[in-house]
């Protein structure tokens, strides 16, 4: 069986198992995506989404976080973790949005990863989720285990697995397909433990470690 056809039945069997394939921060508009996702990292979604509402409510524009200060915004964002790194980050994004972007978030991954702060895993949800461009593949941990285990690469580098699954995955599936790894890495496939008899994967993943 070749990695290509592994690729195939993990989309289906996948989206059998998760049809609802959403990202599991909460946000309204391309900012708040782009603002959540940053904050999402060495973070939980659960707890990004317990902060955002009030930072939300408080900054509402780009235009908001660009005449703020790293201090401010870090006062609502301090149980996120590595806060003061990420304020400024965003600021400072927010401040490139406005001085080149009209306070709109770009839609190119070249531009989006060219914001302060901003990788291609948050870039490729931003692509996937907010414009729902074909080919967005979101690398996270859950991504890099499960993709891993079932023998799709044997890689540990964010870009080397991105560029491996969009050749392996159809474009129109593959941001979906991620969506639903993290859903199957925390109910299944954990870090912990691969649960392979409770596993809808199981009957062609190689279980590598």
């Amino acid at each position: 069986m070749t990695k290509k056809q592994i690729a195939l039945m993990a989309v289906e069997a996948l989206k059998n198992e998760y049809p609802d394939s959403i990202c599991s921060l909460e946000y309204t508009d391309p900012l708040q995506c782009l603002v959540a996702t940053r904050l999402s990292a060495q973070c939980t979604d659960a707890r990004v989404n317990m902060v955002t509402p009030a930072l939300f409510e408080r900054y509402t524009c780009a235009r908001d976080f660009a005449e703020s200060t790293p201090e401010e915004v870090s006062d609502y964002i301090r149980s996120c973790g590595l806060y003061k790194t990420k304020s400024k980050d965003i600021v400072a994004m927010a401040r490139v949005l406005c001085d080149k972007y009209d306070g709109e978030v770009p839609s190119t991954l070249d531009e989006l990863i060219a914001l302060p702060g901003i990788g291609r895993k948050t870039a490729n949800l931003v692509m996937g989720d907010i414009f729902h461009m074909p080919g967005a593949v979101v690398v996270d941990t859950h991504c890099i285990r499960i993709t891993r285990r079932l023998g799709l690469h044997d890689e540990t580098d964010q870009k080397k697995i991105e560029l491996i699954l969009r050749r392996l995955l159809p474009s129109d599936e593959s941001n979906d397909f991620c969506h639903r790894l993290v859903l199957h890495g925390r109910a299944v496939c954990t870090a912990r433990k691969a649960d392979c008899e409770n596993c809808c994967m199981t009957g062609f993943c190689r279980k590598k470690p």
